[in-house]
């Protein structure tokens, strides 16, 4: 918001937005073709740019008011640092030199005459403490703020720090400890022979002589729930084929399954779809199929786990 109250305003007049804009650029301008300006001239243009700031109401304006803000400062900071006092220039390390022996920094240790009144050297004793309470002091008395501890860090006095560089103990590892992991050659890998094909073509004997039957019925072991979640796959693999055909029946409305014919390139082409389905089956579907078809034993004969030999150890 602007000095004048006026908050922003996106739809000023453009002919006032680019009159703005071409004054503040005239007063870059002068400050640019011009560093030489007396310290009443910057004021001046001080003055000028806070009277156009009044008129702004937009954010490019402001922006550029900001720049030439930016530079007016630029420009008092180089007068102040130009500025005389009595005779000489101000100059920022006498000043410092002068605060340090004010201190009681560099107290005089021996004065040397050569007989010549004109030359006088001393030496300084660099490594005194300096008095930080007698200079708070003469401070204070052109100040009205409360004193308040703080810590300074300055071109006074500061020591580098070395950086201390660590050793690192080197881990030693005994060859002892060490262990040769095992080397397992192609012969020692004892590969099983492929029960997928023959479990799934035993499945399919049965069906044979089973005909159409219950589905839980028909894969469910009673005593091995591994075994009939092996079963479910090996049959998917028949329905996949469409050598087994999966249905509720109309009568019971049990899930059952038979063997089929498979479908012929003719059957395809006649608009014979093919359908997949998902069947979730887990251990509590497993005791509840048992518990509700009455399972005792089981139609696909229990087989013996398979075991598979890597090296010297045998897995099941």
């Amino acid at each position: 918001m602007a000095e004048n109250g006026m908050a922003y305003d996106p739809d000023q007049d453009p002919e006032e937005t680019r009159n703005i804009r071409r004054q503040f650029r005239n007063l870059e301008q002068e400050l640019a073709d011009n560093q030489d300006l007396s310290t009443e001239e910057v004021a001046d243009k001080l003055r000028s740019a806070n009277r156009l700031f009044k008129q702004v109401k937009a954010i490019n304006e402001a922006t550029k008011d900001s720049g030439l803000l930016l530079t007016i400062s630029q420009i008092g900071a180089a007068k102040a640092r130009a500025m005389k006092s009595g005779s000489g220039a101000f100059d920022v390390d006498d000043f410092v030199a002068r605060l340090i022996t004010y201190m009681g920094g560099r107290k005089p240790v021996a004065s040397v005459d050569d007989g010549e009144e004109d030359e006088e050297e001393s030496e300084y004793d660099a490594g005194a403490p300096l008095d930080w309470e007698k200079i708070g002091r003469r401070a204070l008395a052109k100040s009205r703020r409360v004193p308040a501890m703080d810590f300074m860090l300055g071109p006074l006095s500061v020591e580098p720090k070395k950086r201390a560089v660590a050793k690192r103990a080197r881990l030693e590892k005994n060859k002892e400890d060490m262990k040769k992991p095992q080397e397992l050659r192609e012969e020692d890998i004892t590969r099983s022979e492929n029960e997928t094909t023959k479990n799934v073509a035993t499945i399919e004997r049965l069906l044979i002589n089973s005909g159409e039957v219950n589905l839980f019925k028909f894969i469910v072991n009673p005593h091995d729930f591994g075994q009939s979640v092996e079963n479910l796959f090996y049959l998917s693999f028949l329905i996949r084929d469409a050598k087994c055909a999966f249905q509720i029946s109309e009568e019971t409305g049990e899930p059952t399954i038979m063997l089929c014919e498979q479908p012929t390139d003719e059957d395809y082409e006649n608009k014979l779809v093919k359908h997949q389905i998902v069947m979730e089956f887990d251990m509590a579907t497993w005791r509840r199929a048992i518990e509700v078809f009455d399972i005792k034993e089981p139609m696909i004969p229990q087989r013996p786990k398979s075991e598979m030999r890597i090296g010297s150890k045998w897995y099941g």
